[in-house]
């Protein structure tokens, strides 16, 4: 096809609208305190300002994806950015943790329409042979987000009232939407007829999975609620994949599976992110709780993440086309084990040193994988469903990031107590903030230290548990990413679709 003129001017919109989402959130992290200082918001409250988002955005992105193919992704894509910026300022305004709680909710329905567009526009304006160096510079951008954010929620709130990290998103928001108005054309999938109850058995599920995923660290299976979410995620998601095998119409086409490129790249990329996941939850409290870092200063130990996957992702998108994704996307994932690795390793004494050195080798490994991972998936799929594919893309490294923190989060917790003195009082054994909290309240010098040597002991558990993650995604990646012998064969349309994309879609990948 002919390359759009103004392709590259595209992904600087497309890089904002998710640098935005991306930012909200880690931002949002650090400002918690000031929040619940100044709303009054119990533990319960705050537990929703941070998961309402969460659960709306996850429970709608399959959803989002496939209503961007049927009505266009730039417009899609829009509403969600103005949707965004509307429930900021309704957050930003908020009195109360309920008005807030709003806020949240409105955004993750922001969040859900913006994000499955933004990744399906790209694949659909860059060809094969640049697609590569998009993909690179727009997960790029996520990284500098994810790091970025907290400095940058540190250095407002420093200065401003906690609105601060929701005013933000405003003006990203409106520059944004006028770019996409004045630089990007519509795209579109074929027409075919909706699948509501494919997107209610989806919204369901994907909302229930997440709530699991939650919940499950507070009380495990024996806990009522886990259990009920778990049966409702389970029977949800297993009427979906039913329905969508037998619906005319199907809202995500399942065959897609049966490739194992894209099959391969989809489970590399839940392990990934899976171990990725747990990472900021672990060491963000070593720093904190060990070495005594404040919240900016632990934003900030996190740069050499962020340089390391920059530097990577421009080296990855320049030899993917000599290398292949699955070598690529293997070489970057034991370079991250052997960043788990070596944080597996840190003592209370091992200082920034240390986790500087492994946070050089995941960055690196992440700019080699990721790029390749999602260079494969998105590969593996067809034009006319790359809003519901990105969603998936989407979908995948939401779910693993989530299981990532409560799995690895569960390992910390379940080690961290067995490796506290079996003196130490009761509430000094859950976590390590508790029981230093504890040990704060009564001057026991001795608990602090004995505190220290635990949390390391449980936290060099979930790095291992990490490093197998990753180890586990590169051998998936070596037996299904490797590419077909022979011409590729030409996608079947789905029952009830057309056999080309619109004219609109065609309009918006060529010039």
């Amino acid at each position: 096809m002919d390359r759009h003129p103004r392709r590259w001017l595209i992904l600087i919109v497309l890089c904002l609208s998710t640098l935005v989402l991306v930012i909200d959130n880690m931002v949002l992290t650090v400002a918690i305190p000031t929040i619940a200082e100044d709303l009054k918001a119990g533990a319960q409250d705050l537990q929703w300002i941070l998961d309402s988002y969460m659960l709306v955005f996850a429970g709608l992105l399959l959803t989002a994806g496939s209503l961007s193919d049927k009505f266009g992704r730039r417009k899609v894509m829009i509403i969600g950015l103005a949707l965004f910026g509307a429930a900021s300022v309704v957050a930003m305004e908020a009195t109360t943790p309920g008005a807030l709680i709003l806020g949240r909710v409105l955004m993750g329905l922001g969040g859900a329409l913006v994000m499955p567009s933004t990744l399906s526009i790209l694949i659909t304006v860059f060809d094969d042979a640049e697609r590569p160096k998009a993909i690179a510079a727009w997960s790029a951008v996520a990284m500098v987000g994810l790091v970025g954010g907290p400095v940058l929620g540190g250095l407002l709130l420093a200065h401003f009232w906690w609105g601060v990290v929701f005013l933000i998103n405003i003006p990203i928001a409106v520059l944004a939407i006028i770019a996409a108005l004045a630089l990007m054309p519509e795209s579109k999938g074929p027409w075919r007829k909706a699948d509501p109850l494919g997107m209610v058995l989806s919204m369901v599920g994907m909302t229930a999975l997440i709530w699991t995923i939650i919940e499950f660290p507070k009380g495990g299976l024996a806990h009522l609620g886990t259990q009920v979410s778990l049966a409702v995620t389970v029977v949800s998601l297993v009427a979906f994949a039913v329905w969508e095998t037998r619906s005319a119409s199907p809202m995500i086409p399942l065959s897609l599976f049966r490739d194992r490129v894209f099959t391969g790249a989809s489970f590399s990329l839940v392990l990934l992110t899976l171990a990725n996941g747990g990472l900021m939850l672990v060491l963000t409290q070593y720093l904190q709780f060990v070495l005594g870092y404040s919240a900016t200063e632990t934003g900030l130990a996190f740069t050499p993440l962020a340089v390391a996957t920059l530097a990577f992702n421009s080296i990855s998108a320049a030899l993917l086309a000599k290398t292949g994704n699955r070598l690529m996307a293997v070489v970057g994932l034991l370079v991250i084990a052997s960043g788990f690795g070596l944080l597996s390793q840190m003592t209370t004494d091992s200082g920034w040193g240390v986790p500087a050195a492994a946070m050089c080798l995941m960055g690196a490994g992440s700019g080699l994988a990721m790029p390749a991972a999602m260079a494969a998936m998105m590969g593996a799929i067809p034009d006319e469903h790359a809003g519901v594919g990105s969603a998936l893309n989407d979908t995948v490294q939401q779910a693993g990031a989530a299981l990532g923190v409560a799995v690895l989060g569960a390992v910390l917790s379940s080690t961290f107590t067995r490796h506290m003195p079996s003196g130490a009082p009761e509430a000094a054994r859950h976590s390590i903030g508790d029981a230093l909290a504890v040990a704060a309240s009564t001057g026991d010098k001795p608990l602090v230290a004995a505190t220290h040597e635990a949390f390391t002991s449980a936290m060099s558990a979930s790095f291992v548990a990490g490093a197998a993650g990753v180890v586990a995604a590169a051998i998936l990646a070596v037996f299904l990413m490797r590419p077909p012998k022979g011409p590729a064969p030409t996608p079947k349309p789905q029952p009830g679709e057309a056999a080309q994309d619109t004219p609109d879609r065609l309009a918006g990948a060529s010039s």
